[in-house]
């Protein structure tokens, strides 16, 4: 088997993923995945597809995580391994779907607006 690559996003995370066969190893950012996410919630999330298919100690992946803060890195990274898995085996689709690993989550930060402290904030009113 070739390796497999794809791209996951969240927020401002890219996660950028490269899949082969082996034994289950995921390096981040030449790291490991237990001393990169300590957070065992993290850590869960990350591996979601491949347990749900039963695939965990079948696969190396080496990943390549840039920008947004840990949930959204660790949603980015769910999102590609995913998009990998399907890559591989297409029937795995809707089992991936259906559990919603499959949806890249479109919600991004509101943009501040001028005069205004925040985006959606305002100051103070005052009448006189």
């Amino acid at each position: 088997m070739d390796v497999i690559n794809a791209l996951g996003r969240r927020k401002t995370a890219v996660a950028r993923i490269y899949m082969k066969e082996g034994n289950g190893t995921i390096t981040i950012n030449k790291r490991e995945l237990t001393n990169y996410f300590p957070s065992p919630i993290l850590q869960y999330i990350v591996k979601q597809p491949l347990n749900k298919l039963g695939v965990a100690e079948k696969y190396d992946i080496k990943v390549n995580l840039d920008g947004g803060g840990n949930k959204g890195q660790a949603e980015a990274l769910r999102l590609a391994i995913a998009r990998a898995l399907v890559k591989i085996n297409p029937e795995d689709k809707p089992a991936l779907k259906a559990e919603g690993f499959m949806t890249r989550d479109p919600r991004e930060v509101e943009r501040k607006k001028p005069g205004r402290p925040k985006a959606r904030k305002r100051f103070q009113f005052s009448k006189r």
